[in-house]
């Protein structure tokens, strides 16, 4: 199980690590301490559904379409090879930081109907969960293990933003930090693109 649990951990964990408009709100939700249970739940949820999805779609494709594996497994390792480019430009630029808006307080049903919006409406989330997680997952023999990797990486992720935000604000302030964390996703988004293409 750790075999495919610790790929699918990692993956989902780069994959929701980029700078976002998901990630700021959540960040600016737990600087302002407003309901930031809901907001880590419902983007964890959110993510649970769309991984269970995308391995569960996946495998049974794999299983029915023998031509389908390969497809998806060249198809994955371009897709993280454009992402790491992507990542390692942001890097190369520099310029990204996040703060906290200022604002009144928003109602609970708002700030959930907000961030909904921001998770299903964006096509990032279908590509990096359904398509990425779904078509690497079948590369392994206990698919599984490797949602349940992803899932937890998700969960932990976003109660870690939520509740851990205020300690967070002073380093991402910083458009450095998000320099070297951008390359830091690109050189494993790379790895595992290499990884693909040599199984």
């Amino acid at each position: 199980m750790t075999s495919a649990f610790l790929p699918g951990f990692a993956l989902s964990l780069t994959l929701i690590l980029a700078i976002g408009a998901q990630n700021a709100f959540v960040l600016r939700q737990g600087l302002k301490q407003q309901h930031v249970f809901w907001v880590c739940a419902t983007c964890a949820l959110s993510d649970a559904l769309l991984i269970a999805a995308g391995v569960a779609g996946f495998g049974a494709l794999g299983v029915a379409l023998p031509w389908f594996e390969p497809i998806m497994r060249y198809g994955g390792a371009a897709f993280l090879i454009w992402y790491g480019a992507q990542n390692a430009l942001s890097a190369w630029r520099g310029g990204e930081a996040l703060t906290a808006d200022g604002g009144a307080s928003r109602s609970l049903y708002h700030t959930i109907l907000t961030l909904l919006a921001l998770t299903w409406l964006n096509p990032h989330v279908y590509l990096d969960t359904v398509v990425l997680l779904g078509s690497i997952s079948a590369q392994y023999q206990d698919r599984l293990a490797f949602g349940i990797g992803a899932v937890s990486a998700s969960f932990i992720f976003f109660f870690g933003l939520g509740y851990g935000a205020r300690l967070l604000t002073p380093l991402f302030a910083k458009p450095r930090s998000w320099q070297i964390l951008d390359m830091l996703i690109a050189l494993t988004m790379w790895a595992i693109a290499v990884k693909l293409l040599l199984m």
